[in-house]
C-alpha cells in the first residue's frame, strides 16, 4: 500500500510538472529588469527584406568612426537607386533624400534640403576631410549649394563620395573628376 501511494504521488508529480502551459507572458517579476551592461539592438533594413533582422549585443556605444561605417554602408545600399527629386526610397531618391535616410537610420536627423544641410555640424578644411563628412556643392548659376554627397574614401588625396545624380541614380564619384572639382563647395562633418 506504501509502495502504492508513493507511486501515485510520484505519478501526479511526474505529470504536473510536463503539463506547464507556457502562456507566452513575461512574469512581471522579470519586466523592468536588465542588465545595465549589455544593450541589445535590433537592426532592420527597411528596403531589403522586412522579415530578416539581426540582433547585435554590445557592451558600450559605438565610437563616431563605427557610426559613420553604419551610416556610409547603408547609403551603399541604395547604389544604382534611380534618381527621383524628393524621393527617399529605393523607388526613388535625390542627393539629399540619400544623406538624409543615411543619417536617419543612426537616428541623426537632419535638414531634408542640401542647402539646409550646408548650415548643419562643422565647416572644415578639406585636407582634414574623412569618411562620413559631407561635400557641398554649387551646380547651378545662382551660386547657392544645390548637391550634397557623403564621402566614403578619403585617402592620399583622392575622395569619393556617394551621391544621387539626375543621369545615373545613386553612384560613387570621384572629387577628381573635373564637374565635381568645378562645383565644389564646402566639407561638413556631422559626427
Amino acid at each position: 500500500m506504501r509502495k502504492l501511494l508513493f507511486l501515485s504521488f510520484f505519478s501526479i508529480v511526474l505529470i504536473s510538472c510536463g503539463s506547464t502551459k507556457n502562456t507566452g507572458k513575461i512574469p512581471k517579476e522579470i519586466i523592468g529588469k536588465s542588465d545595465s551592461n549589455t544593450k541589445t539592438i535590433k537592426k532592420v533594413s527597411p528596403h531589403k527584406n522586412n522579415r530578416i533582422s539581426k540582433e547585435i549585443e554590445k557592451d558600450k556605444e559605438e565610437s563616431p568612426k563605427e557610426i559613420k561605417e553604419e551610416i556610409i554602408d547603408y547609403a551603399k545600399t541604395f547604389q544604382g537607386t534611380r534618381y527621383k527629386y524628393g524621393g527617399t526610397t529605393v523607388a526613388g531618391m535625390d542627393c539629399s533624400g540619400l544623406v538624409y535616410t543615411a543619417f536617419l537610420k543612426e537616428n541623426i536627423a537632419l535638414p531634408r534640403v542640401s542647402r539646409d544641410m550646408a548650415t548643419k555640424g562643422i565647416l572644415i578644411s578639406f585636407k582634414d576631410i574623412e569618411k562620413g563628412d559631407l561635400v557641398f556643392f554649387k551646380t547651378s548659376k545662382k551660386n547657392t549649394i544645390t548637391h550634397v554627397g557623403l564621402v566614403v574614401e578619403a585617402k592620399r588625396g583622392e575622395v569619393k563620395f556617394i551621391h544621387s545624380t539626375t543621369r545615373a541614380g545613386v553612384i560613387i564619384s570621384s572629387l577628381d573628376e573635373a564637374y565635381w572639382k568645378k562645383a565644389f563647395a564646402e566639407v561638413r562633418r556631422i559626427i
